[in-house]
């Protein structure tokens, strides 16, 4: 199945979590990392849980320091 992840199309195996996702495209689930699905916020705790459907739009914001 596909998803859209911050506008780039990722082929994912069906029953992908969340979490999953971020392990796939390598990206740390440290501090400072939110997820929206359809443009709603999933909370850190349930992305272990939040399985993601075919045609999902994911953003995944990084929040930066600076001066």
């Amino acid at each position: 199945m596909e998803v859209l992840v911050n506008n780039k199309l990722y082929a994912v195996q069906p029953g992908t979590t969340v979490a999953a996702l971020l392990q796939f495209i390598q990206l740390s689930s440290e501090k400072g990392v939110a997820i929206a699905v359809n443009s709603q916020v999933i909370p850190k705790t349930s992305w272990p849980e939040q399985i993601l459907q075919t045609a999902d739009k994911v953003t995944i914001i990084r929040a930066t320091q600076g001066g």
